[in-house]
């Protein structure tokens, strides 16, 4: 459970998102590992990368670096304490990552020259979510990591992580995202409402309808278990589209249509 960006974190939000899992009958395997409870384990790893020499503190404000689309590595040689507000960055060798996506195919990226040094703990005092990220699902042994499309460009950092801690890589599978009228995706960011957990069948078919997989229309009456059976049964990850977003009105019309 994401939970270490407090002023972003709406009240009971954690457990509204467990009661909508329970609703539509997807289950987790052992207990809800809470970021907030391994702030000291993502200190010890920001330590350990600062001990090592390839990190460094960073007072670079906003202002400063409005026009860079790249860091241009401005504190990497200046050895700053961490003295006032200071973010931490991991300084990037010319290493070029590349891996494999379930769903989007090859990716690579020039971590010099397309990334550039970024940072694993903000000058708030949170740790990065590149950081937390890679750290968690290393720690759980997660195997397989699936997520919104919008995350694709950022996967190399967490995998250079990876192979600069040494630790075991993840396969990943990134999905469109649903986006509104607007182009907006559906999030509390763009004030969408939440799933409805009495129209548990409707959400799980159009979810599948979504991901290019093709149910039967009786299952669109069906019960909660024979239409996840029927969707685990009949999982087929290459018929997933590759676009980055769709529109929920086009899902829709795609469930009406369907066979």
């Amino acid at each position: 459970m994401d939970d270490i960006d407090p002023p972003r974190q709406q009240p009971g939000a954690d457990k509204l998102i467990l009661q909508t899992l329970e609703a539509h009958g997807l289950e987790w395997d052992s207990t809800i590992l809470f970021q907030s409870s391994r702030l000291a384990d993502y200190q010890d790893i920001v330590d350990e990368l600062l001990e090592r020499g390839i990190a460094y503190y960073c007072n670079c404000s906003r202002q400063q670096l409005k026009d860079q689309l790249i860091y241009p590595g401005t504190c990497r040689e200046r050895r700053l304490k961490p003295q006032g507000k200071t973010a931490v960055r991991i300084a990037v060798t010319a290493q070029k990552i590349q891996f494999n996506d379930a769903i989007q195919g090859a990716q690579s990226q020039q971590m010099d020259v397309e990334v550039g040094d970024f940072v694993i703990f903000r000058k708030d005092g949170l740790v990065a979510y590149q950081l937390a990220a890679a750290v968690d699902d290393a720690f759980q042994q997660i195997s397989n990591v699936v997520r919104g499309q919008d995350l694709l460009s950022s996967t190399s950092r967490q995998c250079y992580l990876f192979e600069t801690l040494k630790l075991n890589q993840p396969h990943y599978a990134h999905i469109p995202l649903i986006t509104n009228s607007l182009g907006q995706k559906l999030s509390k960011q763009n004030l969408a409402q939440p799933l409805d957990i009495s129209e548990r069948i409707t959400n799980l078919y159009s979810a599948l309808i979504a991901l290019g997989q093709k149910p039967p229309k009786d299952l669109a009456a069906a019960d909660l278990n024979a239409l996840l059976t029927w969707g685990i049964t009949h999982w087929n990850i290459a018929q997933v589209p590759r676009e980055k977003h769709i529109p929920l009105d086009h899902i829709i019309e795609q469930s009406l249509k369907n066979p």
